[in-house]
């Protein structure tokens, strides 16, 4: 088959899988096994490769990825009912104070709360972050509300155990305790620049109450079991006299074994008893079980069951998404994308991450979901890889930045922080959208000077 009709057919493809997605509703992971069969089928691999392409894609990433996103979500609804998140955004209010605020919350969401699934996190940090903008002085509202997206959505697709840092490490294979170090690498800088530009900006005047504000000056917590709204509404005296480094010791502990274990790997050093624990999987179960202990002595074992059950009940859906999501990845590098792509390059990292940026940026303008944009892109450019030399991790790493550009009315996240945050739709364009995009820019920005000095 030529070169031209593959990639015909792969632009086909994709734009087909948005428009079933986003013109005709079909639920996202209908769509992306449409989109790999059609691609599979046209494509030369016949309807043995295809179906092989669709299920080992499928089950090879939920192989690197199921546990992990299961043991992360748990944990994430754990933290919740325990009314750790809370207490976090209270304490560092105490300790940085208002001036400060915006980059401390900024990057707490960013690094230590990734473990939490982000509708969820969204319900637990938007109102509180709502209420801290109210004492943060000029245009404060807007302020802490586009740190805490910044922090938000740069992490989720950035920082392990983000569930779209997870889902691209897993459809490129990039090992999680990489992840984790190149992530923080590019996360914090773009994080705390983006965050500057922002307060840069609404201080200079780009904000009108009138207009970017409802008059509701305290918006409420919906509570659903999706969201977790009563969970955070329950906390119990006893959750509240748990010391705080108590609730979050066994994630801070799990995210150190992987870094350490990826420290090992990169200085070739093997002990057996210490790989072990510090491989991912194994360094999250026991994290999950440290923060199960310290949740059953906070808030007692019934308020811990209910939050197991929520944390079971949120990452099926998850997983599912996800897996689908490397059935698309596997069928593209089969039909022999990254060869043909490895014609139109130089050895260059600059243009390939530029692409990748580009590619997951469009896709989340028609799609409207991070996670799927990022590894879509991821999916459609990772066989490029190892034809130009470039290391998967900046690939991961691109996919998520573009995944992050104008974010819009398309998502429901974007409808979920505007009515937890008492904002019109201009003002959570301005906050979210506009925040989160310049984070996009700025991410790709120091992925590529990054990647041509770490290689």
């Amino acid at each position: 088959m030529s070169d031209t009709l593959v990639l015909v057919n792969t632009g086909f493809a994709v734009l087909a899988t948005v428009l079933l997605i986003i013109r005709f509703r079909v639920n996202p992971v209908i769509a992306l096994l449409l989109g790999a069969s059609y691609l599979g089928l046209t494509s030369g691999l016949g309807v043995d490769g295809t179906l092989e392409a669709i299920t080992k894609g499928f089950g090879d990433l939920m192989a690197e990825i199921g546990l992990l996103v299961a043991f992360g979500v748990l944990t994430g609804s754990l933290l919740q009912r325990s009314g750790a998140i809370e207490r976090l955004i209270e304490t560092l209010l105490h300790r940085v104070g208002p001036k400060r605020m915006p980059y401390a919350l900024s990057l707490s969401v960013a690094t230590v709360l990734q473990s939490i699934f982000l509708d969820v996190l969204v319900v637990i940090v938007a109102p509180l972050a709502r209420g801290l903008g109210l004492r943060g002085g000029k245009a404060g509202t807007p302020r802490m509300i586009t740190a805490m997206a910044i922090g938000m959505e740069v992490g989720v697709v950035m920082v392990v155990p983000g569930i779209a840092a997870l889902a691209l490490a897993g459809v490129l294979g990039v090992p999680l305790g990489t992840m984790l170090l190149f992530g923080l690498l590019v996360t914090i800088p773009t994080t705390l620049i983006s965050v500057a530009v922002m307060q840069f900006v609404f201080r200079r005047g780009w904000w009108d109450e009138a207009k970017d504000e409802q008059p509701t000056p305290e918006p409420s917590t919906p509570d659903t079991p999706a969201t977790g709204g009563a969970a955070v509404a329950a906390r119990t005296t006893t959750g509240s006299q748990t010391r705080l480094v108590v609730l979050f010791a066994p994630v801070l502990a799990a995210l150190l074994l992987i870094a350490i274990g990826a420290v090992l790997d990169i200085a070739e050093v093997r002990i057996a008893p210490l790989t072990f624990v510090c491989s991912p999987v194994i360094a999250l179960l026991l994290g999950l079980i440290g923060t199960i202990l310290v949740t059953r002595h906070a808030v007692g074992k019934s308020a811990m069951d209910e939050a197991l059950r929520t944390g079971f009940r949120e990452s099926g859906q998850i997983l599912i998404l996800n897996g689908v999501g490397g059935s698309l990845a596997l069928t593209i590098k089969n039909i022999g994308l990254g060869d043909i792509l490895g014609q139109y390059f130089s050895a260059s990292t600059a243009v390939p991450l530029l692409l990748v940026w580009a590619v997951a940026a469009i896709l989340h303008v028609a799609v409207g979901s991070v996670s799927i944009s990022a590894i879509t892109a991821a999916g459609i450019l990772a066989p490029l890889a190892p034809v130009i030399g470039l290391e998967p991790v900046w690939i991961a790493l691109a996919a998520g930045a573009g995944s992050l550009f104008a974010i819009h009315v398309t998502s429901n996240t974007f409808w979920l922080l505007q009515s937890l945050t008492g904002l019109t739709t201009r003002g959570t364009l301005k906050t979210f959208s506009g925040g989160v995009s310049v984070a996009s820019v700025v991410a790709i920005a120091v992925i590529i000077p990054l990647s041509m000095v770490l290689g």
